[in-house]
């Protein structure tokens, strides 16, 4: 293959910085290789289930049509947490119901407006502990997910806003240099989240006052993920991956660990790190293409391109399966998983890349979560940007030849969904959209990737 430069952005986000300036080609194992599988292959017919991809996430089962079921509050093996509530929300008055020919003719002026509004409404919700989540059985998730939006929306550091959700999160700090809620059932997501956290103040500080948390912190997580120095050989189905847990006793997604190698692209790891490389041999086998690290999918998965979320636990795959056993693509989860491909040093004529390009151009859409619809949207707004800013695209041609520029379409559609309190919440509640301050600081993060490229 040739080398070829992706010309990445050097960018600060929900949950990554990528400093890389130049891609190179992965060698990966021999198309051949077997993996060694626990649980045998999806059967025909199965019965698909909701899983976990978004990092707040309960579970919830689906039929193959679609319809969903509630699941119980524990997942097995610490998969998530929570109670999955799929039935719609109460709708929220919005703060416009159409654009003004002024709004739209000034997209950036509506980008920050609607940024500093968002800011406003965290303001205006935080507790006085520093939280975003009156709910202990929520965890730090959220008050991470505003903490690093509102770093993003360039809030100060002495702001008392964000002095106090930063203080707060300290207080999960732990030893061993997890960055977790007590009990750490979610262990390594929330570790991870907290390390791209402290990484960024860190930054904005300027003096280093977070370099003993970073330094620990990375290392906690490098500790969770499946690899030869953990014991998993690279022909096992977990190898390379990580799950919630701080360690290998959760089966590992490719959600938590496309969270795993941003965070470690933030603190400074390069794509040749061996933990990158290894986590781009389960990231591959994520993907409904047939590769190197890949063999069975076209035997027993599909062959459209697209990434779904886990292979080790088949019926926990949102999208559902296929009548033939194989597991459905859907859009949150080919952005992740073609971010992590570029993170890892993939270049543009590599066949996932390709692949997975396709399947973007084939589904693009800024309305809903391709395959998902309106559930987990605002997590696909978060990958569905940081994947397009990372590779430096600025517009993408759909498969009817229409090109798209997708920060003006994408801002527009945030303004029109914007709650006339500032905040963005989905009416879907499955994985915690409904909750606004967690959406509030998804989008405040998202917001940042579409400013105007000057």
């Amino acid at each position: 293959m040739r080398r070829i430069k992706w010309n990445i952005i050097p960018i600060t986000g929900l949950f990554v910085v990528i400093f890389s300036t130049a891609a190179v080609v992965v060698q990966g194992a021999d198309d051949t290789t077997p993996i060694t599988r626990k649980g045998g292959a999806p059967t025909a017919g199965a019965t698909p289930r909701g899983g976990n991809d978004a990092p707040t996430s309960p579970g919830a089962r689906s039929d193959a049509g679609g319809r969903e079921q509630r699941r119980g509050d524990a997942q097995r093996g610490g998969r998530g947490y929570g109670r999955s509530e799929t039935a719609p929300s109460a709708p929220v008055a919005k703060m416009r119901e159409k654009l003004s020919d002024e709004e739209r003719a000034d997209l950036e002026a509506l980008r920050k407006k609607a940024l500093a509004d968002g800011v406003e409404y965290l303001r205006k919700v935080q507790l006085p502990t520093g939280s975003f989540s009156a709910s202990p059985r929520v965890g730090i998730g959220p008050t991470l997910i505003a903490a690093i939006g509102l770093l993003r929306a360039d809030v100060k550091l002495d702001d008392p806003l964000l002095a106090r959700t930063l203080a707060f999160i300290e207080q999960s700090i732990h030893d061993d240099g997890g960055i977790y809620s007590e009990g750490g059932r979610l262990a390594c997501y929330e570790s991870c989240v907290g390390l791209v956290c402290f990484s960024l103040a860190n930054k904005a500080a300027g003096d280093g006052r977070y370099d003993e948390v970073v330094a620990k912190a990375e290392k906690f997580v490098r500790g969770a993920q499946y690899n030869e120095a953990n014991g998993a050989k690279r022909e096992d189905e977990n190898f390379g991956g990580v799950g919630y847990g701080g360690d290998q006793s959760t089966r590992p997604d490719l959600s938590n660990t496309q969270f795993f190698i941003e965070a470690l692209r933030e603190v400074g790891a390069d794509e040749d790190d061996q933990a990158i490389q290894d986590a781009l041999v389960f990231v591959s086998r994520c993907q409904n293409l047939e590769s190197e690290d890949n063999p069975v999918a076209g035997q027993s998965r599909g062959d459209d391109g697209g990434f779904f979320y886990t292979f080790v636990s088949p019926d926990e795959n949102p999208a559902g399966q296929e009548v033939s056993g194989g597991l459905r693509s859907y859009g949150s989860m080919t952005y992740a998983g073609l971010k992590s491909l570029i993170y890892a040093g993939l270049t543009e004529d590599d066949p996932r890349v390709k692949a997975a390009c396709q399947w973007i151009a084939d589904n693009y859409t800024t309305t809903e979560n391709p395959g998902l619809g309106k559930r987990g949207l605002y997590y696909y707004y978060n990958t569905f940007s940081k994947c397009l800013q990372v590779m430096n695209r600025d517009t993408i041609t759909d498969k009817d030849g229409v090109e798209h520029n997708w920060r003006a379409e994408l801002i527009e559609t945030l303004a029109l969904a914007q709650n006339i309190d500032g905040s963005w919440s989905n009416e879907e509640r499955m994985w915690y959209e409904n909750d606004a301050s967690l959406v509030t600081g998804y989008i405040l993060t998202v917001l940042t990737y579409c400013e105007e490229k000057k």
